[in-house]
């Protein structure tokens, strides 16, 4: 249920945008992603902190768009947010000699911890590639092919790269894990 809750704003704003364009969709994901939050407060007891991070950019950034009718903003949302997701991996990895990876999965999964290392270096590269293709997409093709980037390209990638991660980790799991 939760993990569908985390899509609707970003369903709703890819049909809204289909049928009226780029403000009113900016408008509705952004009322939305308000009541995502607050559905997600009331039903769990607290919102982690990436939900609220994303939150708030989507709101920030969807205003601005719905407000100014102009899709760069939302477009720069994501590079932004990807850009400091890939930093704050790449910060706790090579300056505070934490993969933070590990932080966040370390209590449901034991590994080597060169395992987390590559982990959280895998996982800060392919930010860096979203990002990277965000602003490729974002300058070179259209609007249309932009926002279906953003709804299902993103997706896409994201469930490839957690396939791969899997793949990845499944040899390192103790045997009791595995089944």
């Amino acid at each position: 249920m939760k993990q569908l809750l985390e899509f609707i704003p970003l369903i709703l704003f890819f049909i809204v945008y289909k049928f009226f364009g780029i403000r009113e969709a900016s408008l509705v994901l952004t009322i939305a992603t308000v009541i995502q939050l607050v559905v997600l407060k009331l039903f769990y007891g607290k919102i982690e902190k990436q939900q609220l991070f994303m939150g708030i950019s989507v709101i920030f950034f969807g205003s601005l768009t719905a407000y100014l009718n102009d899709v760069k903003y939302l477009q720069w949302k994501v590079t932004i947010v990807y850009a400091i997701f890939a930093l704050i991996l790449l910060v706790g990895q090579f300056v505070f000699k934490k993969p933070l990876i590990k932080q966040l999965l370390g209590k449901e999964i034991s590994l080597p911890d060169n395992v987390w290392k590559t982990l959280n270096l895998g996982w800060a590269v392919f930010f860096i590639v979203c990002m990277l293709a965000n602003i490729y997409i974002s300058q070179f093709l259209s609007e249309d092919a932009w926002v279906n980037f953003k709804s299902f390209g993103i997706i896409g990638l994201t469930f490839i790269a957690t396939i791969i991660t899997g793949i990845y980790i499944y040899r390192y799991l103790p045997k009791e894990n595995k089944k």
